[in-house]
């Protein structure tokens, strides 16, 4: 008799963007990262200019597939951490992407292997329906699903570095 064939999970690769942490947080968000890859990471920090006393990191992981979903579920729950988890397709399976902002929480994006943003029929559907006869709610809806509202928040931080201008956030209040 042989064996049973024990089946490898499917191995993946991704990113892991933090775009703000402050800096007590930063050993806790590489603890969480290196638990969901089930070993010790660390993290190369830079200052993010954009938000004073804030560190920004990338990431560039491998693992099983569904690991950008184990890493994105690891980091919830941080209020002041922003962060984008990339897990890239492979053969039979999609991609996906996740974004986290303080002010907007997260949002999951199936991605195709061109890295464009997937909408189910069913999300369309939904987004149709919420929508009713007004275009400009549906467009509302549309963009929410596509994670535009995450996008615009996050951009300022993805692009912020030495060599780049960089639009300063203030708190008002």
């Amino acid at each position: 008799m042989t064996a049973p064939h024990t089946r490898l999970p499917a191995a993946a690769r991704g990113v892991l963007y933090v775009h703000s942490s402050p800096r007590a947080l930063c050993p806790h968000v590489e603890w969480a990262a290196g638990r969901a890859l089930g070993e010790a990471v660390s993290f190369d920090w830079a200052e993010q200019p954009v938000l004073s006393g804030s560190q920004r990191a990338e990431f560039f992981w491998e693992g099983p597939a569904g690991t950008g979903a184990t890493m994105a579920s690891a980091l919830l729950g941080w209020d002041h951490l922003r962060f984008e988890v990339t897990e890239d397709p492979g053969p039979g399976r999609d991609g996906g992407r996740w974004l986290h902002t303080p002010a907007l929480g997260i949002h999951f994006a199936q991605t195709d292997s061109a890295g464009n943003v997937v909408l189910p029929e069913d999300r369309l559907r939904a987004a149709m329906v919420a929508a009713g006869a007004d275009t400009a709610h549906l467009h509302r809806e549309l963009h929410r699903a596509l994670g535009q509202p995450w996008d615009d928040e996050l951009e300022v931080f993805r692009h912020a570095s030495d060599l780049n201008s960089v639009v300063w956030l203030h708190r008002v209040g």
